[in-house]
């Protein structure tokens, strides 16, 4: 059903002894109040209020509207509903609707700009790309911004949620994510929930709003005073005290309650004396559960089964939908809703579109309950058909499916499945779940089974790859499945497997489904393709040299005409590489591989492969081809609403390449964004790989030993190894830890097992895995002849792939294990070669390796030159302990540094002072992005950053900028 804002539905009355609340309460208006108005840069952000049912916190929720109202904030509203907690985003759908209902298309699309297709489904708007499906990260990212603007533009706004206890799971989930953004916004959360009452589900959120600075504020019953208060309003003042005491007895204190004996006392024309007690206790009765069904009863048949439809509809109500669901006309129909108003059953006043609401949850709940068994299963059958008759959408009318009994329906299954697609759309995977679970217990048709079998699959991928594997293998067993949607299936299975780290058993099912597949050339190739790369990626491979040479075959074979055969070229130029083939030949591959296209964001395929080709050319010395690459992919990930896992592997490579670079800072940036993403994603472990390696390796080459330790502790990096191949490998990573640390045995000994599985699988290319470089550094003051000879052997092989940032690295690592004069040559051709690349930070390392050496030698006008140019570009790249030292090799020598020609004197990167630049021109960020090579993801990352580190915000950005220094060039 539309969803509408939600109102009051009891008439305003005093609010007694809520003084500490109401305090809160005034105290946080006006907080906010000074937030918008500039003068405080954090405010609360967010109030609770939590108490059983009928304790008055949607009344304090009603106060909190006109008190925020009358002081010219915007409220917006909603509420969840005990009956319709399986509808996914109708919490934010009542809050949010509301507003976008004032803007025509034209005005709406440029409001939701590139977020539209985005967050429409979730909105309950028309998306233009149904075939698009957003991942859950992507639609609360954009969520966010929908919030995020709305509050901007209509500052300041108070947003009120009540019964939160019965908010649909997807609902709850965004504003546990985004409510800690209130306090840097001008707006207000104020919440109410039955903490009893919240699902387990829901255990994220209370912990939110439990270790919030302002703590839930729990409202305590009413004493005998405020009850006799309230009852003496009704009854007059001569009510008698043991009258009133006994008033709340019966009530406990509970104010709903309360107010509700005390009405009915007035209309009944007591008077509060001892005589009225017993017909006092039949009235306390009448409000409570039981009593409120009785009431209901004594209304009428006709009265009764319009109030059951309306239950069973959900409040708020159509009262059109409600009396064709009852079987009523439209007379007995406005009979029946002037005696439930009379009873204080349903609201006097009506919502905007004209449906009803009950006066309190309580009620609803009771008559809700009151629905014979018998009879509620058919009612919710006509309410789905009546629901989507009215055109009120599949999703809500699929609600109601759920309540049905299995009949082996074939048009309930096909609504299910609908309804569930959607829920994809809107990134939903678990509502879709839910709906098609319900599917496969109708049953479906037999045909129908496998198809129903692979989309619960799609379902759960994202949030439950193991019940993924259960469902497709399940799907596999069904008889009869079409070659294509089989292909499709096994695809899946063997990814869902990958992901769950058992990757022999996804390379077996394709190579197993390849030979199946003979008949079906595109979809053999693709098996062919899905088993080189889950074979590639295992660990345990049993016999690499043979998959590779199959596969060098099959390669030689293929132009490239369709993405099968790209996605193989893909996977030979990534083999070449890690086989140190010439460099020239791998990027001819990855070229070929290129033709055409590769797109990152392609469901039926993956983005492991295009990921893959990208980085050959970071490893093969063309890292601004690797980026234009990453920030083209990025972006199709953005678009598409993939902000998960896939965007987080994104972020992360991209930080990579730029710690290849020799960026360090920016690399930290990027690979902390990327872990960000991650650790937002259940079940991004790979994603979580990536970013701990890198950043570990970023943090040593910054020289921050403690801070890589630090993180590695944290995430048990080192204690466990994944049966999937990483990049960079987790166990040299973890070496390259210990060698910091000192405890070069430790690291030899685990660099030779390295070693052992790396030329087992003939993988030998150092620029994809410089185990070589790192065991001879652990080796050099224990087995020095050792140590050369491994640095020879890498010299060697960097030589055969012919990079020159890897050939230059290597030099210089046997030149630190050589030492002495003979050093020096190698040195001084390691510089060579790395001044040819673009690894800046290996080029500062051979440089104040080459200058210490030459200094050592007594050559110290030379060793000046080195160490000077060393410092600088170290500077340059953000490695602090790697200019410390070459400061220390030039005191050591009698030698002053000069002042450097390059020097970040401000806080902001180059990247993110240009960023701010352009901005303040007034340059709009896709220009920037251009401009930058960033995404505009990426963009607004930079700005966030900058806005952070000058503490002003995008008005006082050109002041800011200009009260700092200027870069010394």
């Amino acid at each position: 059903m539309a969803s509408v804002s939600r109102q009051t539905t009891t008439p305003a009355r005093p609010l007694f002894e809520r003084h500490r609340e109401l305090k809160a309460l005034d105290a946080a208006l006006s907080d906010l109040r000074s937030a918008a108005r500039g003068a405080r840069a954090r405010h609360t952000g967010l109030l609770t209020f939590t108490a059983p049912a009928g304790m008055g916190k949607s009344a304090l929720l009603s106060e909190a509207r006109i008190r925020a109202a009358s002081q010219g904030f915007t409220v917006l509203s909603g509420g969840g509903s005990e009956t319709e907690q399986e509808v996914a985003f109708r919490l934010i759908r009542q809050f949010v609707q509301p507003a976008l209902a004032t803007m025509n298309n034209t005005e709406l699309r440029s409001f939701l700009g590139s977020w539209y297709d985005i967050v429409a489904t979730a909105l309950g708007l028309e998306a233009t790309n149904v075939s698009s499906v957003p991942d859950p990260t992507g639609v609360r990212d954009g969520l966010d911004w929908v919030m995020t603007r709305l509050t901007v533009l209509k500052k300041p706004v108070v947003l009120l949620l009540d019964d939160l206890h019965w908010a649909d799971l997807e609902s709850l989930s965004w504003l546990t994510s985004f409510a800690p953004r209130a306090a840097d916004l001008p707006l207000l959360i104020i919440l109410a929930y039955r903490p009893d009452d919240l699902p387990d589900e829901a255990a994220p959120f209370r912990t939110l709003v439990e270790r919030h600075t302002s703590r839930p504020y729990t409202l305590a019953p009413l004493t005998v005073s405020a009850v006799a208060r309230i009852v003496r309003e009704e009854v007059g003042e001569s009510a008698e005290d043991q009258f009133c005491e006994e008033c709340w007895t019966v009530t406990s204190g509970n104010p709903f309650e309360t107010v509700e004996l005390a009405i009915r006392l007035g209309e009944r024309n007591l008077r509060g004396t001892e005589a009225d007690l017993p017909a006092m206790r039949n009235l306390a009765a009448a409000v409570k559960g039981p009593g409120i069904v009785e009431r209901l009863r004594a209304l009428g048949t006709s009265t009764r089964r319009f109030a059951h439809a309306a239950a069973i509809l959900g409040a708020p109500f159509s009262p059109r939908l409600a009396a064709d669901l009852a079987v009523v006309g439209e007379t007995q129909a406005t009979h029946s809703i002037e005696k439930l108003r009379a009873a204080r059953f349903v609201a006097e006043g009506e919502n905007p579109d004209g449906s009803l609401d009950f006066v309190h949850p309580i009620i609803a709940t009771a008559i809700y309950r009151d629905v014979p068994d018998g009879l509620r299963g058919g009612m919710h059958n006509a309410a789905a058909v009546a629901i989507r008759t009215a055109g009120y959408g599949i999703t809500a009318a699929a609600r109601h499916l759920l309540e049905v009994p299995c009949e082996g329906k074939p048009e309930a299954v096909e609504w299910l499945r609908e309804a569930a697609r959607e829920y994809l759309r809107s990134g939903a995977p678990e509502a879709a779940r839910r709906l098609l679970t319900r599917a496969l217990q109708e049953p479906p048709l037999p045909e129908d089974r496998a198809p129903l079998l692979h989309e619960l699959a799609c379902a759960t991928f994202l949030i439950d790859p193991r019940a993924t594997v259960q469902h497709l293998r399940e799907a596999l067993a069904e008889p009869g499945i079409e070659p294509e949607l089989r292909a499709a299936i096994v695809f899946k299975l063997s990814q869902a497997l990958a992901h769950t780290d058992r990757m022999e058993e996804a390379a077996t099912l394709a190579s197993e489904e390849a030979r199946r597949s003979q008949y079906h050339p595109r979809v053999r190739l693709r098996m062919l393709a899905d088993h080189f790369v889950w074979s590639m990626f295992r660990t345990d491979e049993p016999d690499s040299a043979d998959r590779s040479r199959r596969l060098n075959k099959l390669a030689g074979k293929l132009t490239g005409r369709g993405p099968e055969e790209r996605w193989i070229l893909g996977l030979r130029a990534w083999d070449a590489l890690l086989r140190a083939e010439r460099r020239q030949s791998v990027l001819r591959y990855a070229e070929d591989a290129l033709q055409g296209g590769m797109s990152w964001a392609d469901e039926n395929r993956g983005f492991e492969i295009p990921v893959s080709v990208a980085l050959v050319f970071m490893y093969c010395d063309q890292p601004r081809r690797a980026e234009e690459l990453f920030i083209d992919g990025m972006a199709e990930c953005e678009t598409k609403g993939w902000r998960g896992s896939h965007l987080a592997v994104g972020q992360t490579l991209f930080g990579y390449i730029r710690y290849r670079r020799g960026n360090l800072p920016e690399a930290e940036h990027w690979v902390r964004q990327g872990l960000q993403t991650a650790e937002r994603v259940e079940g991004a472990v790979p994603a979580q790989w990536f970013a701990i390696g890198i950043l570990i390796q970023t943090l040593l080459a910054r020289g921050r030993i403690a801070a890589a330790r630090r993180v590695a502790d944290e995430h048990q990096y080192g204690k466990v190894v994944p049966n999937a191949v990483i990049y960079p490998d987790p166990r040299t990573v973890y070496a390259e830890l210990l060698l910091a640390e000192g405890r070069h045995a430790e690291a030899a000994q685990l660099l030779t097992r390295v070693g052992d599985w790396l030329d087992g699988r003939d993988w030998r290319n150092p620029s994809w895995c410089p185990w070589r470089l790192d065991l001879s550094a652990a080796l050099a003051r224990t087995a020095p002849e050792r140590a050369v000879r491994v640095a020879r052997e890498a010299v060697a092989h960097a030589r055969d792939f012919g990079a020159a940032s890897v050939i230059g690295q290597a030099l210089r690592a046997e030149a630190e294990v050589t030492g002495g004069r003979a050093a020096l040559k190698q040195y001084e051709e390691a510089v060579e070669h790395l001044e040819q690349s673009p690894s800046a930070y290996e080029l500062a390392r051979a440089l104040v390796g080459h200058g210490a050496a030459l200094s050592r030698e007594g050559r110290l006008h030379d060793a000046a030159d080195r160490l000077y140019q060393g410092l600088e570009v170290a500077v340059h790249c953000g490695a602090e302990a790697l200019a410390a030292r070459a400061r220390e090799e030039l005191s050591t020598a009698g030698l002053r540094p000069l002042p450097l020609r390059y020097a970040q004197t401000d806080t902001l990167t180059a990247h993110e002072r240009r960023a701010a630049e352009l901005t303040s021109q007034g340059h709009a960020t896709a220009v920037v992005a251009k401009e930058l090579h960033l995404t505009e993801q990426g963009v607004r990352q930079l700005l966030s950053a900058v806005y952070r580190k000058l503490g002003t915000d995008p008005a006082g950005l050109t002041e800011a900028l200009e009260a700092l220094p200027r870069p010394q060039v």
